[in-house]
């Protein structure tokens, strides 16, 4: 079984900053892309930042230049770096971790975190 664990959300007004972490436990063979995805109330979720195990970044147009993915291998965990945060950052961040577990063979699934609030006042 597979955990992933955030911490970091809160509130801020605009311009500022926080930093969200996400580490993964369990039964883990290997970790390949992680990234953070939001969910705004009553909007679709959608990707934020996906960072592969080689270091291969991706952004959704509206945060580059202000956020920042990054991983720590060893630590199975996955941070993203907020600055300048707009009121429309606000929503509910998750973790998303392709993680390959392996009992009899190797098994590939998608595993979420609880997701983490962020608010951003203008």
């Amino acid at each position: 079984q597979v955990q992933l664990v955030e911490s970091g959300g809160g509130s801020v007004q605009a311009g500022g900053s926080l930093r969200l972490s996400c580490t993964a436990s369990g039964s883990i063979f290997s970790i390949n892309a992680m990234g953070w995805y939001r969910q705004a109330p009553g909007k679709q979720r959608e990707l934020v930042a996906t960072i592969t195990s080689g270091g291969s970044v991706n952004y959704r147009e509206s945060v580059k230049g202000r956020f920042t993915i990054s991983r720590d291998n060893a630590k199975n965990t996955v941070y993203l770096q907020m600055n300048s945060l707009k009121p429309e950052d606000t929503a509910v961040y998750y973790c998303n971790g392709v993680i390959v577990t392996y009992y009899t063979h190797p098994v590939e699934s998608d595993y979420w975190g609880q997701g983490t609030q962020v608010t951003v006042s203008s």
